[in-house]
């Protein structure tokens, strides 16, 4: 979780004036030679839920870092509810950001960290969070240093929760639970957001876990932004096409080909394309079976031929 601890009065997010909670704009971040990011911008709008998606070392730790004022920027503009995050303790109160490398001092007990967690969070909801202590079975008064690695994830994940953070920022703290555990993490997330609409930022590798979670995707991939999108508008523009070779080819023709394969005479291409109704019932009648393209292999495909393109 991210907070000073200097006594600022929090910014009522609801007070911003644009519908962007936070936002980078051109943004870079270099570590010696290294360019973490290049040249990031996106906006981040107000009670949404987002997913940060990318492969291992893109930029989505850096990004959410930067974003929870937990690192500086080389260059470019960074704002979150209308101001600079880094040492701003203003800002931060409205901030909650819980991470699977979350560090505690170990001699504290799980019932320390949450009572720290609600000085900090001026948005904590104490009974919220002792449900959720209930629901996984986390031992209020074991420390911290004995809890096993499901257990630390389940304290991020309650923090994470109970905080009810105008932004609140997930990175992968819930890959140490169990797939029963994650699944009733998702649960709750969707009904207290239901409930308490704020801005969620999920960055995760489980794309399919989340996806019917997500509002809206961001995909980083080697320090940049290469898909900023709704997550519906994202289902309907790519498809999977299978069938004949021929039949299959001529249809990808008239778009863009994110991935093919093919066997024999048979062939299985993702193609960035709007298919209507009219569309379906001539390829069905050519051999063509169209299906949505998962929002995982959509991910996987966008980076792996931006890779191919760029290499």
């Amino acid at each position: 979780m991210t907070r000073s601890l200097t006594t600022a009065e929090p910014t009522d997010a609801r007070t911003v004036g644009s519908d962007a909670v936070a936002s980078m704009r051109g943004v870079t971040r270099t570590y010696a030679d290294v360019d973490a990011l290049a040249d990031v911008s996106f906006e981040i709008r107000r009670n949404t839920i987002y997913g940060l998606l990318g492969r291992n070392g893109a930029g989505k730790t850096t990004i959410m870092q930067i974003l929870t004022g937990q690192d500086l920027h080389t260059s470019g503009e960074v704002s979150v509810f209308g101001a600079t995050p880094f040492e701003n303790s203003a800002v931060l109160a409205n901030v909650c950001f819980v991470k699977e490398s979350q560090t505690y001092p170990d001699d504290l007990r799980v019932k320390h960290v949450l009572t720290a967690a609600g000085h900090l969070l001026p948005n904590w909801d104490r009974e919220f969070a002792g449900t959720l202590l209930d629901d996984f079975q986390l031992p209020l008064s074991r420390k911290v240093k004995k809890l096993s690695r499901g257990m630390r994830s389940a304290m991020g994940v309650i923090i994470g929760l109970a905080s009810r953070a105008p932004l609140t920022l997930f990175d992968e703290p819930y890959l140490g639970l169990d797939a029963v555990a994650r699944q009733l993490f998702y649960d709750r997330l969707l009904a207290d957001y239901a409930e308490h609409p704020r801005t969620v930022v999920l960055s995760t590798h489980l794309i399919d876990e989340v996806a019917n979670l997500l509002e809206h995707v961001l995909v980083v991939d080697r320090g940049r932004i290469v898909l900023d999108e709704d997550a519906d508008t994202l289902r309907t523009r790519a498809v999977v096409a299978s069938g004949p070779v021929e039949a299959v080819e001529a249809f990808a023709a008239s778009g863009t080909v994110l991935h093919r394969e093919s066997l024999g005479a048979l062939a299985r291409t993702t193609v960035r394309i709007s298919v209507g109704a009219a569309e379906r019932d001539r390829l069905r009648e050519a051999g063509v079976e169209i299906e949505p393209a998962s929002l995982q292999e959509l991910v996987i495909r966008t980076t792996t031929q931006r890779k191919e393109t760029t290499a």
